[in-house]
């Protein structure tokens, strides 16, 4: 899926629990891949090939997000009775705030 020339594969000495092994070994994996800039970690195994694997699987499912097209939204119109209602409540709401206008006195 991915070339060579598209991730750099970095391994560096994890922190946490894991034991002796994880505290003298590099065994946690970075890759970056260069063209989307997409940069993983998996620093949770003991053992270099587990990290290896799960970090490829995170960076081909965040691959996959970023190249995902958005599905192209159709425009419609609403119904005529929903226009209808719509205007009809602007009505109502609109004599509503009639009535609470200050009346004039004519002397």
């Amino acid at each position: 899926m991915f070339s060579k020339g598209d991730i750099v594969i970095e391994f560096y000495r994890a922190s946490g629990p894991g034991g002796q092994r994880k505290n003298k070994k590099d065994t946690a994996v970075r890759i970056t891949h260069l063209p989307t800039g997409i940069t993983v970690v998996a620093p949770e195994s003991r053992y270099r090939s587990v990290n290896m694997k799960r970090a490829f699987e995170r960076l081909a499912e965040r691959v996959s997000e970023k190249t995902k097209r958005a599905a192209i939204r159709i425009k419609t119109r609403a119904p005529g009775r929903v226009r209808e209602r719509r205007l009809e409540t602007k009505r109502i709401t609109s004599a509503k705030k009639d009535f609470r206008r200050r009346i004039e006195h004519d002397e």
